[in-house]
């Protein structure tokens, strides 16, 4: 008796981004964050298009995203690519870590991150923790809240990467400040005498 096995279906493809990590020959890491397929109606039918979101980072707190467009999948990654590259910023970091909590929107997403301690990892997912790894952040903690949509998710999340700020260079300006402000007051306290001492001399 033999019993014959339906076929197999063939599966189809995924728009999710694969966990592949592409380090090119200048050092520098990309990795595809989403594939998205545009369908737009046309007089003779439907045209499809691609779009490609595209982290690219040095791992050593340097990162760029970049979304390209395209007719073709290979075409919007090389775009995207390019467009990463272009806008690539520092970002600020504390020993592998973020030096301090920040939540961060971009319209309907928004994003907490949390500075971990050695040894936790980079607790995110999706375009979250591409971001993290790609910019060289190796303990952090995070959390999607609201929107789920992938760009507006790593945009919220360079966003936030972008707002940090430094500590020890805070406390340096802030410094700066109050010492420009108490030279200004030393110099307005001699003007405020003279001109009394001219009130006084024009009342005589």
């Amino acid at each position: 008796l033999m019993i014959r096995r339906p076929p197999r279906s063939t599966p189809k493809p995924s728009s999710a981004a694969s966990d592949v990590y592409k380090r090119q020959e200048d050092g520098m890491v990309e990795k595809v964050i989403y594939i998205n397929r545009v369908a737009k109606v046309v007089k003779g039918g439907r045209s499809f298009s691609f779009t490609a979101l595209i982290v690219a980072g040095d791992g050593k707190g340097t990162v760029g995203l970049g979304l390209g467009r395209a007719n073709e999948v290979a075409d919007a990654i090389r775009k995207g690519s390019a467009l990463a590259r272009r806008d690539l910023v520092e970002i600020a970091m504390d020993q592998g870590t973020i030096p301090h909590e920040t939540l961060a929107r971009y319209g309907a997403a928004k994003v907490i991150m949390k500075p971990a301690s050695h040894g936790t990892g980079v607790i995110a997912g999706g375009a979250v923790r591409a971001i993290m790894e790609t910019a060289g952040i190796s303990d952090v903690l995070t959390k999607s809240l609201g929107s789920r949509n992938a760009i507006n998710v790593a945009k919220a999340t360079m966003k936030g990467l972008t707002s940090l700020q430094d500590p020890r260079g805070a406390r340096d300006r802030r410094l700066a400040i109050i010492a420009a402000q108490k030279e200004q007051g030393q110099d307005e306290e001699p003007q405020a005498e003279n001109s009394e001492k001219t009130s006084e001399a024009e009342v005589s």
